[in-house]
């Protein structure tokens, strides 16, 4: 293939993942575009709340799915109170009106306390939705157009953690790609978005559940590959083959840390961090350069200190920024690892991932919270929110709304 050919190619499936293939009023995976949970849209209002640009919610039974949306429909989980049922559920942007639901049996299972029988998020493009099911021994994967016509199902088999489950795939170049980590397994596995099947699968080096979702990365000019983080450090994918082309092993994570949290690229670096209940934590950020195992040359810095164990950190030019569980908002810089600030935000815990609209950080805590400020070099605090219910899940923006999940409901915040 001719470079500007191969090179058009690349632009335009790093451009799909980016979102932009689907639309720009699309947040079709989780954390929204490639995963960064950042968007320029200006116009997701700064307050909120019951009373104040609520557009509309919609009552939701059980779980912590985080809503993704595609071509004007919203895709989420839910699980009914005795778990004998997993839903994926259909509504829409305009109204939150249900405009389909798919259900699959299923049982009850031990779960984390702060995690659901309904933790997998989603992955949509304009042509279908795909979404993770655990039935509470088992992974399947089912694929259902945007209008709820059921495509295909592909069962991964029986799934073994100290938590639950909470895969979150993502769909590029025609193929569904999703990290299945789990304690004492591991792999990755590409399947054919339009029939299911397995295009490959790739062993990688077992150690505990993790739950970070892969991003797609671009190390070599014209070369796609998916970068996942883990326990055992982080390591890129051929895209094509799922042939393992760089990694780097986490030597000092002595504590078996994991990952929960997705990873971030900032300056030709990822940054991933892990941690336990206990409240050990650890960040390493890595060169992407190089290929192979680069453990011992490509460390840029880690530190045990201040950043996030489950939620997810957002990057913006040279900074990268993020709220740890305990409620503390901090700006470091991506090449160094310098703190630039960092500020408490209140009592509670933090479990949803922050999402970033123009430059505008929203962080929700456990208690419905929700937290604005500015991606910037001082600190300022733009507003506090409250909602009337508790949010463990990751909101989306689109296309001027912030859609933030609940406990008990949906809502949807935007300008009238």
């Amino acid at each position: 293939m001719p470079r500007q050919i191969l090179q058009f190619a690349v632009a335009c499936l790093l451009g799909s993942a980016l979102g932009g293939a689907s639309g720009a009023a699309d947040w079709n995976r989780f954390r929204g575009p490639n995963g960064t949970g950042s968007v320029e849209d200006a116009g997701v209002p700064v307050q909120f709340g019951e009373q104040d640009n609520l557009l509309w919610k919609v009552p939701l039974a059980a779980g912590n799915s985080s809503p993704i949306v595609s071509q004007g429909r919203i895709f989420l989980q839910t699980a009914n109170e005795d778990g004998s049922e997993r839903r994926l559920r259909c509504l829409s942007l305009a109204d939150g009106k249900e405009l389909w639901t798919r259900t699959i049996a299923a049982k009850s299972a031990h779960t984390h306390a702060k995690s659901s029988l309904a933790s997998c998020t989603g992955a949509a493009d304009e042509r279908r939705v795909v979404m993770p099911f655990w039935d509470g021994t088992e992974i399947s994967v089912h694929a259902f157009s945007l209008d709820g016509e059921p495509q295909w199902s592909h069962r991964l088999g029986s799934f073994t953690s100290q938590h639950g489950a909470g895969h979150s795939p993502i769909l590029v170049d025609g193929k569904v790609i999703l990290s299945n980590d789990q304690d004492g397994t591991a792999e990755i596995v590409a399947l054919d978005a339009e029939t299911g099947a397995v295009v490959w699968k790739t062993a990688r080096t077992p150690s505990r559940a993790n739950y970070a979702t892969p991003v797609l990365v671009e190390r070599v000019a014209g070369i796609p590959e998916i970068l996942i983080a883990g326990t055992p450090g982080a390591a890129t994918y051929d895209l094509r083959s799922g042939s393992e082309t760089w990694k780097w092993v986490w030597k000092s994570n002595t504590k078996q840390l994991r990952a929960v949290g997705s990873p971030v690229v900032i300056d030709g670096l990822v940054v991933f961090s892990g941690g336990n209940g206990p409240g050990d934590r650890q960040v390493a950020a890595v060169k992407l350069s190089g290929n192979g195992d680069v453990t011992e040359t490509n460390l840029a810095w880690e530190t045990h200190k201040l950043f996030p164990y489950v939620p997810c950190m957002l990057t913006r030019g040279e900074h990268i920024y993020f709220v740890n569980d305990a409620g503390v908002a901090a700006c470091y810089v991506g090449k160094t690892g310098e703190q630039i600030w960092s500020k408490r935000l209140g009592e509670g815990t933090f479990y949803s991932s922050p999402v970033m609209a123009a430059g505008r950080i929203y962080a929700a805590a456990e208690n419905g919270t929700v937290f604005v400020f500015g991606a910037a070099k001082e600190f300022e605090l733009l507003a506090t929110n409250q909602l009337d219910d508790s949010v463990i899940a990751s909101p989306a923006v689109v296309d001027g709304r912030l859609l933030i999940r609940g406990k008990q409901n949906l809502y949807c915040f935007g300008t009238r």
